[in-house]
């Protein structure tokens, strides 16, 4: 589905308006900086100690049926980006709802979150911008849209969402061009090879819900892509190839009050259908994933949440021994732990947060502090940081460790 396919829809609706009512128009304006405390070379198209100058407008339209039949939304972002000294248009949200009394479809894109973990995602496979998560843009820019159609069922007792993605997209990683990064092997190019559009393509993703007194169940089902690229390298003197391995995922969720607090629990086998039997290292190998979380408010306006992680790969003797020699192998099993920590002041008019991510058996870490003041209904200022720990440059953390930075975002909302 293209852009311009989006967009003209959902002009069409708004100049129909969609019933007798009008649509409603909204949006932002947004300036938001975060600046490198560790320095870094500025090589002539590398990176240098400002990470990011964004300027944003952001206008939302949507509108329904007198009936709520039917109903549209869109989400567009224009922005000017000084650190890449480009300006762009972003189609963040673009989609048409039709909605029956145990029946709604939705058309277009759209930010779809699965499961219950706190920026740990076991069963959601949709597309995430880490680059943009990890150099300090507001969370809401974590979840990128997807071009779908998601058709939402209420069958009693349960709820059932299909969803169909025909274009695959990857998840958008930091790059040398912005990130201080790991050197790559050396070779003289990259390709990238995504899945084509094709029939035999298209990603399928089902979710089942039922609610069992104060519990939520979930049951998960997907036939998919691994969203980040497996590096193929063939010899030194020829290119690196990126590609995106077939991935087919089972999973199950609960969460629910437990000790005057919200526990979840989540988990999830990956089956990497590409290397069934674990002996190419440059595929990742089935996995097994396991959540455990808890929150709760342990004084006033203060709240709590930790979480722990495990990450379990499947035939790992296999792994081990397809291994180039010299090669470090990765641990067996993958331990995380997170702690949410959250405080509202002054009427609840300022925000201190912090979230954490250990590392247990990768010996790294993630730190994310903030402070937030909303001045009016309309303007608040956020300052925070990001602020990367790690002793091996292989580990998701370890390898951002020369990209620690201060962040600042000033919003105006009408």
């Amino acid at each position: 589905m293209s852009r311009a396919l989006l967009v003209a829809a959902c002009a069409v609706l708004g100049l129909a308006g969609v019933g007798r009512g009008a649509p409603e128009i909204g949006g932002f304006a947004q300036v938001n900086g975060s600046v490198r405390t560790v320095g870094a070379p500025c090589d002539s198209g590398g990176p240098c100690d400002l990470l990011l100058e964004d300027e944003r407008l952001e206008l939302k339209v949507e509108g329904a049926s007198e009936q709520a039949r039917s109903a549209f939304a869109a989400r567009v972002d224009f922005f000017q980006d000084a650190v890449e000294d480009r300006s762009g248009i972003e189609v963040r949200e673009a989609y048409v709802d039709l909605n029956g009394s145990r029946a709604a479809l939705r058309a277009g894109r759209q930010v779809i979150t699965w499961g219950v973990g706190d920026l740990l995602f076991t069963n959601d496979i949709f597309p995430k911008d880490w680059a943009a998560f990890f150099s300090g843009r507001p969370l809401e820019y974590l979840k990128v849209g997807s071009d779908a159609l998601k058709l939402d069922l209420h069958p009693k007792p349960a709820d059932l969402e299909l969803v169909v993605l025909p274009d695959f997209q990857p998840d958008r990683l930091p790059t040398p061009d912005r990130f201080v990064l790991p050197p790559f092997p050396p070779a003289p190019g990259r390709i990238e090879r995504k899945p084509a559009r094709s029939l035999e393509n298209a990603e399928l993703a089902g979710r089942l819900t039922r609610a069992v007194s104060d519990w939520t169940l979930g049951a998960y089902a997907a036939r998919t892509f691994y969203r980040s690229p497996a590096i193929v390298v063939q010899s030194p003197v020829e290119p690196i190839v990126m590609i995106y391995p077939r991935l087919n995922l089972y999973g199950a969720s609960a969460t629910g009050s437990f000790l005057r607090g919200v526990l979840g629990a989540e988990g999830a086998y990956l089956h990497s259908v590409g290397d069934p039997n674990g002996t190419d290292p440059a595929i990742e190998n089935s996995m097994a994933k396991g959540l455990l979380g808890y929150s709760r408010s342990f004084w006033r306006d203060g709240t709590v949440g930790v979480q722990g992680y495990l990450e379990w790969m499947m035939d790992y003797e296999a792994y081990r021994a397809s291994l180039p020699p010299g090669t470090p192998p990765r641990d067996e099993r993958r331990v995380l732990a997170t702690l949410r920590v959250t405080q509202l002041l002054r009427h609840q008019t300022v925000v201190l947060g912090f979230f954490g991510f250990w590392g247990v058996t990768d010996e790294d870490g993630y730190l994310i502090p903030s402070a937030r003041y909303t001045a009016t209904d309309n303007l608040w200022i956020e300052l925070g940081g990001n602020v990367f720990v790690g002793r091996h440059p292989t580990t998701m953390f370890g390898a951002l460790d020369r990209n620690d930075n201060v962040v600042a975002t000033l919003r105006y909302s009408f």
